[in-house]
């Protein structure tokens, strides 16, 4: 099996995860934020006959081993309608267009959409990033102003772009700044599984519908961050090569720490294979790995303190972890994520971390 080349976390000494898990809702995906409203919302891709629909997420689940209820309340089946956007050439035109991040902030919720295909490349099939771009909701997911920003406002390496998560509304930010994290690859493609790192950009929270704001991470000199407009020019700040996943970023309050969590596909062997290899998800045999790490700052350095070899149900994927489910000493957090079979849907985990 690959395994990650950042050191072993000093601070978490051990992740201990819940081994029962809840499924809420239907369909992958689910990027969370926590809106001013004291709800967190999300969106997921491949359900109810729709390429991606909106959600609101009602209750706590709890710190316990159980927890307690959780409503996962449909919005909008179909906020965007893939006749009307599905029409390039390289994207699929049914199930061309996914979730890729929301970001509650000031009152107004930020949904960042993408097109892609289920892969384009025979010799390792990856789900392909095409471009992406956001659109605001200033009524909490009601309604969407869907051309807030242009639909080419993300390419490329950056096609994927994956809000950092901090408080409710964004309270407890580092900084003025909004930070996104974006998955690429060696080929100069965005994919969202079995990628080879994470490029990291920021832009003034006033400015986040101005694609001219935007800069990118290039790396650091006498202890200063550099960032540059141009996206050629980012340099990773997480590098796992053939292994990285389209992952998000929640900022851990009470440890003061920044966590992500990975995933990356792998065949029989423990050797890097796409989820979309060869129609794999339907062979006998499918697993992901899930990794996870923690950092300082949202440039790192990332520190890894857990793995599971063989996550979820034939092949967990796109782990998170709402701020709203920490607790304040930052040792209890819950993981969402999705995968195949009877963890397609909203699967919520309960994890403790001893530091």
């Amino acid at each position: 099996m690959p395994s990650p080349i950042c050191p072993k976390s000093t601070l978490i000494k051990k992740a201990v995860p819940n081994r029962y898990r809840m499924h809420k809702g239907d369909g992958d995906m689910w990027p969370v934020t926590w809106a001013a409203d004291g709800h967190l919302y999300t969106a997921a891709g491949d359900n109810q006959k729709s390429p991606m629909n909106t959600w609101r997420i009602e209750d706590h689940p709890g710190m316990g081993e159980w927890g307690s209820p959780i409503k996962v309340l449909l919005i909008d089946n179909m906020p965007l309608d893939p006749k009307v956007y599905c029409t390039r050439p390289n994207v699929h035109p049914l199930w061309g267009i996914k979730p890729a991040s929301m970001l509650a902030m000031d009152g107004v919720i930020y949904f960042a959409v993408q097109l892609m295909n289920f892969g384009d490349n025979p010799a390792f099939n990856r789900q392909h990033n095409i471009n992406s771009w956001i659109m605001t909701s200033t009524d909490n997911a009601v309604t969407w102003n869907k051309t807030a920003t242009d639909e080419n406002f993300f390419t490329g390496r950056v096609a994927s772009p994956h809000f950092c998560q901090f408080g409710k509304d964004y309270e407890g930010a580092r900084d003025e700044y909004v930070y996104a994290y974006f998955p690429a690859a060696e080929d100069g493609n965005s994919y969202w599984e079995n990628g080879d790192f994470i490029l990291l950009g920021r832009v003034h929270k006033k400015e986040i519908l101005n694609r001219g704001a935007w800069e990118f991470f290039t790396g650091e000199r006498n202890g200063a961050q550099l960032w540059h407009a141009d996206d050629e020019k980012a340099k990773p700040v997480f590098s796992y090569p053939l292994m990285t996943g389209e992952n998000h970023v929640s900022y851990n309050a009470g440890l003061k720490r920044y966590i992500m969590g990975n995933y990356g596909f792998v065949n029989d062997k423990g050797e890097p294979m796409p989820y979309h290899q060869n129609n794999s998800f339907n062979a006998d045999i499918q697993r992901s790995q899930l990794t996870l790490f923690e950092a300082p700052e949202p440039w790192g350095p990332w520190s890894h303190f857990y793995t599971d070899e063989d996550w979820g149900v034939r092949g967990g994927y796109q782990p998170c972890f709402p701020t709203k489910w920490m607790s304040a000493d930052g040792t209890s957090v819950w993981m969402v994520y999705s995968g195949s079979e009877e963890d397609y849907n909203f699967t919520v985990q309960h994890f403790k971390l001893e530091i």
